[in-house]
């Protein structure tokens, strides 16, 4: 069972990686869901080996798994209405950040944290020239965005310190390579900047959903 269920895992990441090189050379929003929905898929499986294995609670895995069906809906919508696709993604995240809280309580180091990360991210949103936001609201939008990822990322990076597991690594992991894609869509969408950042931006977005996705398999170790 154990073995048979990290091989679906692999086979869906590898489908997952290679769906995201079909969808960067043919574009199609449709493709974009379909990619989207192969990490949703991941998350799925490991519940279901999850619950299999009669591991409980189910809080982490349950929860996370929500985060990623919001990223799946964002990732659709963003390319129809950016605010709401922003504002899924915005949930999603708080969705990852509960689920990592699940793992390990929040302490006075979790916000300490997210807060020096927040003021890294949220000072040069606000003050670097290079942005053009098109007024106050999208620019309120992105910082308060760079506020929930930061609590995402710093409660990921405690746990780590709290315990070094798979699932904890693998969160850490997931969660750093999320925040660099999110600086490359802002860069390319609000910065001007040149279409390989757009590239980077998804190459580097499908795989930190694997990341996250496949933790809940190794949730059965912890």
């Amino acid at each position: 069972m154990k073995k048979l269920f990290f091989i679906l895992n692999l086979v869906f990441i590898a489908a997952v990686l290679a769906s995201t090189v079909w969808y960067l050379e043919c574009g199609g929003l449709w493709r974009k869901g379909l990619t989207s929905f192969g990490f949703v898929v991941i998350g799925l499986v490991n519940l279901v080996y999850l619950i299999s294995q009669r591991k409980k609670p189910l809080r982490f895995p349950v929860i996370l798994v929500v985060g990623l069906v919001l990223a799946m809906l964002g990732d659709i919508v963003l390319n129809v209405d950016f605010i709401g696709g922003a504002a899924l993604f915005a949930v999603g995240h708080i969705f990852y950040a509960v689920s990592y809280a699940m793992l390990k309580p929040v302490e006075k180091l979790d916000v300490i944290l997210s807060l020096v990360i927040f003021a890294e991210a949220g000072t040069f949103l606000m003050t670097a020239p290079i942005f053009d936001f098109g007024g106050g609201l999208m620019k309120g939008i992105c910082v308060g965005y760079a506020l929930v990822i930061s609590c995402m990322f710093g409660k990921a990076l405690t746990n780590v310190i709290r315990e070094r597991n798979a699932v904890n690594l693998l969160l850490a992991v997931g969660s750093g390579v999320f925040v660099f894609s999110d600086i490359m869509l802002v860069l390319y969408v609000f910065a001007d900047a040149p279409k390989i950042v757009d590239i980077l931006c998804v190459a580097t977005y499908y795989p930190a959903q694997c990341f996250l996705a496949h933790a809940i398999y190794w949730q059965r170790k912890a």
